[in-house]
């Protein structure tokens, strides 16, 4: 089969079964293992070569551990670091323990080989996970803390787990570099993320396209990938460093817009390439242990995180559905299995075993939180957690971060309230940015990055860019999208006054019209008039302008007939002038 028609097939098949399996709520990742079953070698064998493929779709898991790195801000890590250490610690490794005894004894592997399932198995599916809590509206609760940071917790340990790998590949004879190769590489890597990537992306943003900052996000991931590799290191490894060494940059957002459909698509080739390798002969020579081995990992999984998190203080049925949630095995262990088959440190036949397992492992998780939440009335397991949600989280977001949104900043600022801004001018971002500013790259008007900029969780957008036609951009998809969200924005023109008023969720601020005003008042005042003549000179003025404006938003003119409006105006405002001024002599 031709290339071209190899990628109508993945395409086919991902567009097909991914609907049906979330519409069942089975989750994504199971319609891509079960899109793989199906065109892959064990049924229909469509598509040859599903080891290369695999190969290749490798690239997903690589992107993914980039933008899990560039999630990773130290401050965060810093906040959670006893959840991460001991409700995340403390899952690992009882969970890789228990497991690791449970293939000792039921499948008489060596120790060796035990303590690599067992690991493996022991992560959870990150993607999985957050979607069910995303879906049951408990990411952000206190409980869903929880469950975040054991996921936190192994997304940090997939690398040592990838190295150890590695190390035992070493004892049981595969050929690596020396030693010093590596540790040379990771140093380099260090030295080059800290100081020339941010300098590397500011030159790109003043003088490159946005076609070309995409090119330069996959760059950074592949270099860094293809030189540990080189090194004798995982490519994820370097995808991950690098990540971590951007979670901090102005240009975090952009970057995670730029990857995320490349590692969407990837990921999921990834998955489907998975579903492809899996031998169901394995499945038809003993379904029984299959099944049963999947069972068992679910339940000490659910034992063991249900246990831990009673400890932490959580509630049985937070405790239990958390778990659950938490049940299956991971997509990495995917990913550890195929290394540890490569580097022959398992069969493949086991390999395959576990491989079948863990998607097994995913396919009962959705069923299993379904039952859980059927079987718990809503006061006893109640959906949402509104009061509960995490506080720290930025609740406002500013576009443009010229003078207009520095003031505003600086007000939220200084009584302590959090906020996100985009800004697309590099130079003024890491000026402002010495002042402590919490501001990225990034282009307001579009919608990934307004979500990656956490839109969803904001209840305030300031539209404060310089150019019009953005301004009026970000208000359509705003309005659209999320017409919950106030938004108070910066206009320069009537034209852009009338455009705007349409949407019921925007509050528009005349940006030099309050100033023209005051200096109106200030100049009448020096000619000669009385304090109290300016003033009320001024408000006729203000009162008079604003019925006009008025008058064109609901009449919804174009510019002849604003012009018009305006002309007719001069005259109504001389006439009133006149007539107060008659009042006054009265």
């Amino acid at each position: 089969m031709s290339a071209m028609a190899s990628s109508m097939v993945f395409l086919a098949a991902a567009v097909v079964a991914v609907p049906i399996f979330k519409g069942l709520k089975l989750g994504s990742i199971l319609g891509y293992l079960s899109a793989g079953i199906v065109i892959g070698p064990s049924v229909m064998d469509w598509v040859s070569e599903p080891g290369t493929i695999l190969h290749f779709a490798e690239l997903g898991v690589v992107l993914l551990l980039f933008v899990i790195g560039l999630e990773l801000e130290p401050k965060k890590l810093w906040k959670m670091r006893d959840q991460i250490i001991f409700t995340g610690g403390g899952q690992l490794l009882l969970s890789a323990s228990a497991l690791a005894c449970a293939v000792k004894y039921f499948m008489a592997t060596s120790w060796i080989s035990a303590i690599v399932i067992g690991l493996a198995a022991a992560l959870s599916s990150t993607a999985f996970a957050i979607q069910l809590m995303n879906e049951q509206k408990i990411l952000k609760t206190p409980p869903g803390q929880k469950g975040f940071s054991v996921l936190l917790m192994q997304d940090l340990a997939v690398i040592p787990i990838l190295l150890l790998v590695h190390a035992l590949s070493d004892a049981t004879g595969v050929d690596t570099p020396p030693w010093w190769v590596s540790v040379t590489t990771i140093v380099g890597v260090l030295v080059i993320g800290k100081y020339l990537l941010n300098p590397f992306l500011r030159l790109i943003s003043d003088y490159g396209s946005s076609e070309i900052m995409t090119a330069s996000a996959l760059l950074i991931v592949m270099a860094t990938a293809l030189g540990m590799q080189e090194a004798g290191l995982s490519m994820g490894m370097g995808a991950f460093v690098a990540g971590i060494l951007l979670a901090n940059s102005s240009f975090k957002h952009q970057l995670e817009t730029e990857i995320e459909p490349f590692k969407g698509l990837l990921l999921g080739l990834f998955f489907i390439a998975i579903g492809m390798n899996m031998d169901l002969q394995l499945l038809f020579a003993d379904p029984a242990f299959i099944v049963c081995a999947a069972l068992a990992l679910v339940a000490i999984k659910t034992l063991i995180i249900f246990s831990i998190l009673k400890l932490a203080n959580q509630t049985k049925t937070d405790s239990m559905r958390i778990a659950l949630m938490l049940s299956q095995g991971g997509e990495f262990a995917f990913v550890v299995m195929g290394q540890a088959a490569t580097n022959s440190l398992l069969e493949a036949d086991i390999a395959n075993q576990i491989t079948l397992i863990v998607g097994l492992s995913m396919a009962l998780t959705s069923p299993l939180v379904i039952l859980h939440s059927l079987w718990f009335n809503s006061r006893n397991c109640p959906a949402v957690y509104d009061s509960q949600r995490d506080t720290d989280e930025p609740r406002v977001i500013i576009a443009g971060f010229g003078r207009f949104g520095q003031i505003t900043a600086r007000i939220l600022t200084a009584n302590h309230i959090p906020f996100t801004a985009l800004d697309k001018d590099a130079e003024q971002i890491e000026f402002v940015k010495k002042f402590g500013s919490n501001i990225f790259y990034g282009d307001a008007t579009r919608l990934d990055l307004l979500k990656a900029a956490g839109i969803e969780q904001a209840s305030v957008l300031l539209v404060a860019v310089e150019r019009e036609e953005d301004t009026l951009k970000i208000c359509e998809i705003v309005s659209e999208e999320y017409p919950h969200i106030k938004m108070v924005v910066r206009v320069r023109n009537r034209a852009s006054v009338i455009e705007i008023s349409k949407y019921q969720n925007a509050e528009l601020i005349r940006e030099v019209f309050p100033s023209g005003l005051k200096a109106a008042e200030n100049i009448l005042r020096h000619y000669g008039y009385a304090e109290a003549e300016a003033k009320n000179m001024c408000d006729i003025f203000e009162r008079h302008d604003h019925q006009l404006l008025q008058k064109a938003i609901e009449e919804n003119v174009d510019m002849p007939q604003l012009i018009e409006i305006n002309r007719k105006g001069r005259a109504e405002l001389e006439q009133l002038f006149t007539k107060d001024i008659k009042d006054l002599g009265r």
